[in-house]
């Protein structure tokens, strides 16, 4: 059984994912890090975020850093926490030789050759902006048809804890529509008719490549995103939507169990699913 670590064990994603990883046969939860609750049962710190967690998983005692898994013997650590303590706990683990699967957002183009250099050796990197396998799809349709029209513009909605915005999902949307275009010689987007703004920022944030992006966060929200192209005559729009974390855990368990035959680092689920 692979022996799996949860960083950000205390938030909703990380407690989902202690739950997850609990469940499946073939895993072994040995070990979890968050500084806000440690000390404590992870049975216990599971439950306080919605999660259930039984068996010997649950009498693991978070740990306030990295560093206290030593002797742990973790062979996968998963990492679900905030862009500063990412790069911290992702660092540690390539220096200890640890696979990681990192779901965290806010990492910057930096920071991902950063990664690349540092899981060059021994220890393997996942790193995705969606663990979702619908949000991976959503993501290659709009790839696919990004060349065919003359404007597009992205909604992204999450629920109000979320700290960034826009979310990685959208970036990582408005850098492929891009990338497609550019492959495709596609003409430039259509330009922002808008001469005046009666109230200001309400047409988004705009991408160096003219993609578009707008920012929900509303209570009751989980992930959803909406891709709208247009062209003169038609629209068309992809829409997904996650309305719970459960959507995610499919994808999060498929890259723990296949880090390791991935070298280096890996950005996105397309690889893992022959995409």
């Amino acid at each position: 059984m692979t022996r799996v670590a949860v960083f950000g064990a205390a938030g909703r994603m990380g407690a989902a994912v202690c739950a997850a990883v609990g469940a499946a046969d073939d895993l072994d939860l040995v070990a979890a890090v968050d500084p806000a609750t440690a000390g404590r049962h992870l049975g216990d710190v599971a439950a306080a975020a919605g999660a259930r967690l039984a068996g010997r998983a649950s009498l693991v005692e978070v740990a306030a850093h990295p560093e206290d898994l030593a002797g742990a013997g973790v062979e996968v650590a998963v990492d679900f926490t905030v862009a500063g303590a990412a790069r911290e706990n992702l660092a540690w683990c390539a220096a200890h030789d640890v696979h990681a699967v990192s779901g965290t957002t806010g990492l910057e183009e930096a920071d991902r050759a950063e990664l690349a250099r540092l899981f060059s050796g021994r220890a393997h990197c996942v790193l995705a902006p969606n663990f979702s396998i619908g949000a991976v799809l959503m993501m290659r349709c709009a790839e696919q048809c990004a060349p065919y029209f003359d404007g597009v513009e992205l909604i992204e909605l999450h629920h109000d804890r979320k700290r960034d915005a826009p979310s990685g999902t959208a970036l990582e949307t408005a850098r492929r529509i891009e990338a497609a275009r550019a492959a495709r010689s596609a003409a430039a987007l259509s330009a922002d008719p808008t001469e005046k703004l009666t109230l200001e920022h309400t047409r988004g944030g705009v991408t160096a490549g003219g993609v578009r992006v707008h920012s929900v966060r509303l209570p009751g929200l989980v992930a959803h995103q909406e891709v709208l192209f247009g062209s003169p005559g038609e629209t068309l729009t992809i829409r997904h939507d996650s309305t719970d974390r459960a959507s995610f855990m499919p994808g999060v368990l498929l890259a723990v169990r296949r880090v390791g035959s991935l070298p280096g680092l890996t950005t996105g689920l397309e690889a893992l699913l022959g995409l």
